[in-house]
């Protein structure tokens, strides 16, 4: 029997019985974590509510073995809150799915429980806390966290030079399978011509220009928003479920 501490974001939970539930984090050490919560449904459960989607949270797991992830999921023993993002976006419907979406996602790109993934991790805790600070438009927040998200699991698109020959930018076609721009002599079957504006955006947000970003028309908003669930959907074979509910 051992006894494993680290923090993580917690993703989400599935009942368990009369009163447990099974709590899945993204954890800074561990990667992806899944655990069992031992009565947190009662209402005399003393962390309970710590352990809801959004909280950012030091947690001890008590696991048999010398490995977290094992052959049976490990007890979640102790939690303390690092940070409660949840009551910055749960009131918000806007914020709310925005975070869903990042939620999902950070799961969907971490598939294998207990492998490591620290740029996911932070980048998760700071999309989250970004959100609840209401600093930026939710769903810019959402759409630079899915393209930084890409960009650290090996899926960087290209926004200015040629994404096939380097040809350097502005490159006016937009291919998600080519891996984003693509000059004339590069350009493959399914190709889109957005506006440079949208282009500029999605630019903007990968590298954290947020004075562009803000700036950006709605409209132009609405079509890099298109263009980032695109590639998304390309490279995780299957669309997010909470992406349809996001407001744009």
């Amino acid at each position: 029997m051992t006894l494993f501490r680290d923090d993580g974001i917690v993703l989400r939970t599935q009942k368990l019985g009369e009163a447990d539930r099974i709590i899945t984090l993204l954890t800074r050490t561990h990667g992806r974590v899944r655990a069992v919560a031992r009565g947190v449904r009662r209402t005399k459960s003393k962390f309970g509510a710590r352990l809801e989607p959004f909280s950012h949270v030091d947690v001890q797991f008590f696991a048999r073995g010398g490995e977290l992830v094992g052959r049976g999921l490990p007890l979640c023993t102790q939690s303390e809150t690092i940070a409660a993002y949840g009551s910055g976006i749960v009131t918000d419907y806007a914020r709310y799915t925005a975070g869903t979406a990042m939620l999902e996602t950070a799961e969907r790109f971490t598939d294998h429980e207990g492998e490591p993934a620290v740029q996911q991790y932070l980048l998760l805790v700071g999309g989250l806390r970004t959100l609840a600070a209401g600093e930026h438009a939710p769903h810019l927040i959402l759409d630079a966290f899915l393209l930084r998200s890409l960009a650290v699991n090996g899926y960087a698109p290209s926004f200015d030079a040629c994404a096939r020959c380097g040809m350097p930018g502005p490159n006016r076609f937009f291919s998600t399978a080519a891996g984003g721009v693509v000059c004339g002599d590069c350009r493959v079957p399914g190709s889109v011509v957005p506006s440079s504006e949208a282009i500029g955006l999605l630019g903007a947000l990968l590298t954290g220009d947020w004075a562009t970003a803000d700036a950006c028309e709605a409209r132009h908003v609405r079509e890099g928003s298109g263009l980032v669930a695109a590639y998304l959907h390309w490279h995780l074979e299957r669309g997010l479920r909470s992406l349809r509910y996001v407001e744009k």
